[in-house]
């Protein structure tokens, strides 16, 4: 095995570093929260990864993405991002997708050659979607629910969406997956009250106020995913014994 993850292994076993190395995850949005997704996944040896976003890295992108340096400022997120997991692991297998996930784009994907699915996108209809095919294929996912606007990462906590409070982008999941028949989905949320930010009339999204955001919680929220990917995968948990 390469030396890159020696330390790893040390904790997971040789059988388990195979079986990332053999795995297939596709992450949909590789912003604040999918990009340490995508980092934490390609340092644990997770052999191919499907990025897929259409969005370019800007300047306030800076404070919380680990992709956005002044030097790569216009550039798409998705090739930023391929670039970073090959300097981290050269032999891994990175396809890349400009495009966002819309009902619209559904068909460009195959769910049954990922082995997991992380939906870290932001629009409810596209998050939707996401999970009806991922169920649909039988192929794990798990959602990122709302980073926006809070300050706390110690708040975060794994949880099926039927148990989650608080978070008012669950509640609106939660509802509309019912409608849809999805009875379980494993996601992270914060029971923090979002805050209500500063606006300034320039900085809208879609239409809507961005959000306010920093350093600490979007990261902490997708090290939380990669880490409940790499255990799902692996079947590990904290007593198993390495071999």
């Amino acid at each position: 095995m390469s030396n890159i993850f020696t330390r790893t292994e040390l904790l997971l076993g040789a059988d388990n570093m195979t079986t990332l190395a053999n795995s297939r995850v596709a992450i949909f949005g590789v912003g604040g929260v999918g990009g340490y997704v995508v980092e934490a996944l390609a340092r644990s040896g997770v052999g191919t990864l499907d990025l897929i976003d259409n969005d370019t890295v800007c300047e306030s992108n800076i404070n919380r993405q680990i992709i956005a340096t002044t030097k790569t400022v216009g550039r798409d997120k998705v090739e930023v991002a391929k670039e970073r997991i090959l300097e981290i692991n050269p032999e891994a297998k990175v396809n890349i997708y400009k495009t966002f996930y819309l009902p619209e784009t559904r068909d460009q994907f195959d769910f049954t050659k990922y082995d997991y699915v992380v939906d870290a996108i932001d629009t409810v209809t596209g998050k939707l979607e996401l999970i009806v095919q991922a169920k649909e294929a039988g192929t794990p996912i798990i959602s990122s629910m709302g980073a926006g606007n809070k300050v706390n990462p110690e708040m975060f906590e794994v949880a099926d969406i039927n148990k989650t409070s608080v978070c008012p982008l669950a509640k609106v999941m939660r509802r509309e997956l019912k409608k849809r028949g999805v009875k379980k989905l494993k996601v992270v949320y914060s029971k923090e009250k979002p805050l209500t930010p500063n606006i300034d009339p320039n900085e809208t999204k879609g239409g809507r106020p961005a959000p306010g955001s920093n350093a600490f919680v979007p990261s902490v929220a997708g090290l939380i995913i990669a880490a409940e990917v790499i255990k799902d995968l692996t079947n590990f948990r904290n007593d198993d014994k390495v071999n």
